[in-house]
């Protein structure tokens, strides 16, 4: 379901759907741009450079110069982890994320309602423990 809520939002539905969303933000058509946008529109989560790394072609500097740029322009919304990685999510209505203190999953928490008159939300970071790590605890316990 978040996928398409990603798809509908910012209208990716095709490659040609971002070269025009670059297009109009007078950002630089490049493979490796459209690639990374590609690449998160299609994620059911946050990603951070670990997660994709093996499916781009470029360095780590040229990898996070885009995502600036993109953030910049108002495409992401980018949060750091207590891991100290950076995570990056093409940008929706506000809303939470939860980050497992025992696995580092990141997760997004939809359905918290993210309001506050006069103020404007970035992100909302909750740490914790996931039903995961807490069920494999529970079971050694």
């Amino acid at each position: 379901m978040r996928l398409s809520c990603i798809k509908v939002f910012l209208g990716y539905t095709s490659a040609m759907d971002i070269e025009n969303t670059l297009r109009e933000k007078k950002i630089k058509l490049t493979a490796a741009r459209v690639t990374l946008l590609e690449l998160l529109a299609g994620a059911p989560r946050p990603l951070c450079y670990e997660d994709i790394k093996e499916r781009i072609t470029m360095d780590k500097a040229t990898f996070y110069r885009n995502m600036i740029t993109f953030e910049e322009a108002g495409l992401l919304n980018a949060f750091e982890s207590h891991t100290k990685m950076r995570y990056y999510e093409l940008r929706l209505a506000p809303h939470a994320h939860f980050v497992c203190r025992i696995c580092n999953g990141v997760e997004c928490l939809e359905g918290i309602a993210l309001h506050l008159p006069g103020y404007e939300i970035s992100n909302v970071i909750v740490n914790g423990v996931c039903r995961r790590c807490g069920e494999r605890r529970d079971q050694t316990s």
